[in-house]
């Protein structure tokens, strides 16, 4: 059988472009797989994300593809007790490089004022604590250790309330008491010349409180109501006196109440019978023993006490009844000798 050679040629030819065709459709495929793998990679390469952890004062970095906080949590046998707390909230959707902060609840003490108590938290600093309890601060108010201060286990936060208020008193203005000597009367013998009076004097004070305790106060103002007048007395230095012909010299006088009595059967304080001239005195005026010179009575001594003399009072015996009821009660003058 004789073959063209342009039959030959034209063969060829088709299996030439036969065999292109499929090597374009290999390369096609292969293309194709290398673009899927590419791809893929990249959707890998997007999900993945590298996040720090932030635990026990310690930080890890990861790598996941969980979406949110809590599925990490979960992912790297992270466990909360119920009143720990993470930053960012679990719901949260984790972008690349973000930073996941666990705080572990801590035990501390809180005191507001005078109230103290014992709470547990996983507030990061002092100041946080304060907003979690709702606790307002005043302008004065004062809290240790300060708002920025991290959270430490078994810490005291203290918060002192500081408040002020305005004061309005009114106090008195001490009087002076003038002393004028007076050689006509008796030493020991005072005589008022003029009453005198306190003043009055309104103050103002800024006063500060600590916990409802005063801590500080601090004069405003303040003025004169009424001025104070001064006590005016005359006060005697005589101390001799003439009675009977007899010059008597006595180191005070006193003006008292004086009254009688008579014998009853008892002896006096001192231990020895009453008589004529045995006088009965307030101890705490005139000690017992003194000397004494009555008006209208003479001489007597200081031997006895009773029940109701007291202060500027005394008792003079007399030796019948009679005689006490005649003298009576009246007043007297009272030398002291010496």
């Amino acid at each position: 059988m004789h073959i063209s050679s342009s039959y030959l040629n034209n063969h060829a030819r088709r299996h030439a472009s036969t065999a292109n065709f499929f090597s374009r459709q290999v390369a096609a495929a292969l293309v194709a797989v290398i673009l899927l793998c590419v791809a893929i990679l990249v959707a890998y390469n997007g999900t993945k994300k590298e996040i720090k952890i932030l635990v026990d004062g310690k930080q890890v970095e990861v790598q996941t593809f969980a979406g949110d906080v809590g599925t990490l949590l979960r992912e790297n046998g992270i466990t909360l007790d119920d009143q720990d707390r993470v930053v960012p909230a679990r719901e949260t959707r984790l972008e690349e490089g973000m930073t996941v902060t666990i705080h572990r609840a801590v035990p501390v003490t809180l005191q507001v004022g005078e109230e103290k108590s014992r709470i547990t938290t996983a507030a990061a600093t002092v100041g946080d604590i304060l907003r979690e309890k709702g606790v307002a601060l005043g302008d004065r108010d004062i809290v240790e250790p300060t708002i920025d201060t991290p959270v430490q286990p078994g810490m005291l936060i203290r918060v002192d309330r500081v408040t002020t208020r305005i004061v309005e008193e009114e106090v008195p203005i001490p009087n002076k008491i003038i002393r004028e000597s007076d050689k006509t009367l008796h030493r020991g013998i005072i005589r008022v010349v003029q009453q005198g009076s306190q003043g009055l004097e309104r103050r103002i004070w800024q006063v500060v409180l600590k916990n409802g305790k005063e801590t500080e106060k601090r004069l405003l103002a303040s003025n004169v109501i009424k001025q104070p007048v001064d006590r005016v007395v005359r006060v005697g230095v005589l101390q001799t006196v003439s009675r009977g012909g007899y010059e008597l010299r006595f180191s005070r006088a006193y003006d008292m109440v004086a009254t009688a009595y008579t014998y009853t059967g008892n002896n006096t304080r001192t231990g020895v019978p009453p008589r004529v001239g045995t006088v009965a005195v307030d101890p705490s005026v005139i000690p017992l023993g003194s000397r004494l010179y009555i008006e209208g009575y003479g001489y007597g001594r200081a031997m006895d006490v009773g029940s109701k003399i007291k202060g500027n009072r005394i008792d003079v015996f007399m030796e019948t009844h009679s005689q006490a009821l005649r003298w009576g009660r009246r007043t007297v003058k009272v030398y002291l000798l010496e």
